[in-house]
């Protein structure tokens, strides 16, 4: 049955475009930066704005309070609960705009322009992350209601205004809100197409163990003259424990650091194979030329699909202009950890602090600061809702839709399958160009528009799959 009605509802979009486009652009106008204290009323307004939206789709829209910036929960009238029932996710909050000077023209003045290579873009805070994604799945749901009078599944969709600064009370809301939130899986459009012309479907996440530790030592600083041969240095301890977390191969050397990782599936590898990622093509436009991770791993591996370390940040002594010899009391690093399916980032965490602790030299001392924990992620190969999605996608684009896995992580896919139970399928429209968190951020309108089509695709694919 949705099939059938499926040509219309694209034809539709292809009308309205036009009038999607207008309304995307009045939500970019609202200057919702989560980050800034002075933005929260226009947080305000966007969840308002947004709520008010979807409740012309027949949906009931309610801006709920949490300990921040609001969130939206909408439910679509008459949902029968025979069908498959989704759970969209998005966030309406964006990053601040600084250095305002970068920016060629205002930041919350949306418009339509060219790329350097001709096409047409949509420039403005916000454009990609995350209004312009969200709202590719906002107008598809539009379209349905326009032609067909209903959706083609049950639908769900949740909003919130705390993503840009760590989502910090967005899972009590989860917690508090799961009876209304309920749904046989999840979809996030924050991530990514392939390339222009190519879309993809991501299937794992990395997860995050990031811990800061400070090695001390003397009382206060040295004079090194004085106190140089004779005292510990804490940076040279800190550099020397840090640099033993690597072997020559590029390995990672804390106990029990690979227990659980296996490798990837032989027709899953054998495609990203085909996928040519090279060190011309990855590692050249950022002045690279050679991998750095394990060297019996490919660099599409590498950056997706194996655990990595890496050092965010080093801190001891003086820094500032000219000299001062000094034998600082302290050093710090931040060390991040990106991990894949099958390792306990609490394990992780106590082997690393486990190795360094075990390190220290007399008359020094560790301590270690907590910024950040969340599992791996990856979906069931054959999750039927992933094949719909797969097969909507690649309808709309012409091209097999990849099935990739990113090297980042999406806490709130982890907190989806901790708190409500729901695996995710992540779909997006993003290019690696878009400048999001920075000057000009910027949205293919060739990502809006088909993005728009391939959500109403995607959803006959999901009305056409048994639960």
């Amino acid at each position: 049955m949705a099939n059938a009605q499926l040509q219309p509802v694209l034809d539709r979009i292809d009308a309205d475009f036009d009038n999607s486009l207008e309304r995307l652009f009045a939500l970019l106008r609202i200057k919702s930066i989560s980050a800034d204290p002075a933005f929260a009323g226009d947080c305000k307004a966007a969840a308002d704005h947004l709520a008010k939206d979807i409740a012309t789709l027949g949906f009931t829209a309610e801006v709920r309070p949490t300990a921040g910036h609001p969130a939206i929960v909408a439910k679509a009238n008459g949902n029968t609960g025979g069908r498959p029932h989704v759970l969209f996710y998005g966030h309406y909050d964006v990053q601040p705009v600084d250095p305002l000077n970068l920016w060629h023209r205002p930041p919350f003045e949306p418009v339509v322009t060219d790329h350097a290579d001709g096409r047409k873009i949509i420039v403005a805070r916000g454009a990609e992350d995350d209004k312009g994604q969200l709202m590719t799945f906002v107008e598809a749901c539009r379209a349905w209601k326009q032609v067909a009078g209903s959706l083609p599944v049950d639908i769900t969709i949740v909003i919130e205004g705390e993503e840009e600064v760590g989502s910090k009370n967005f899972v009590p809301f989860l917690e508090n809100n799961k009876d209304d939130l309920k749904a046989d899986f999840a979809l996030v459009c924050d991530t990514g197409m392939w390339d222009p012309d190519t879309p993809a479907i991501t299937t794992s996440l990395r997860g995050l163990v990031y811990d800061e530790v400070k090695i001390k030592a003397a009382k206060r600083d040295l004079h090194s003259g004085i106190f140089g041969g004779g005292a510990q240095n804490p940076i040279r301890v800190l550099t020397r424990i840090l640099g033993g977390l690597f072997d020559d191969n590029g390995h990672i050397m804390l106990p029990g650091f690979y227990d659980g990782v296996k490798d990837l599936p032989p027709d899953i590898l054998a495609q990203r194979k085909n996928l040519n990622v090279t060190p011309d093509s990855f590692l050249k436009p950022i002045g690279l030329s050679l991998p750095a991770g394990e060297k019996d791993r490919l660099l599409i591996e590498q950056i997706s699909s194996r655990p990595t370390c890496d050092i965010n940040g080093i801190v001891g002594g003086y820094t500032g202009e000219g000299s001062k010899t000094v034998i600082p009391a302290e050093a710090s690093a931040k060390v991040s950890f990106r991990l894949v399916e099958g390792q306990n980032p609490d394990k992780i965490r106590k082997a690393f602090r486990d190795y360094v602790t075990a390190r220290l030299p007399g008359d020094c001392k560790a301590e270690f600061i907590d910024h950040s924990n969340a599992p791996a992620i990856a979906l069931d190969w054959n999750m039927k809702p992933l094949a719909a999605a797969r097969r909507g996608l690649t309808d709309e684009w012409g091209k097999e839709a990849l099935l990739i896995g990113s090297g980042a992580s999406i806490p709130i896919v982890a907190d989806f399958k901790r708190t409500l139970g729901l695996d995710t399928v992540m779909v997006g429209f993003g290019l690696d160009d878009d400048n999001i968190h920075s000057p000009n951020e910027k949205y293919d309108l060739k990502s809006f528009h088909k993005g728009i089509r391939s959500w109403a695709r995607i959803l006959a694919a999901f009305a056409e799959t048994p639960k």
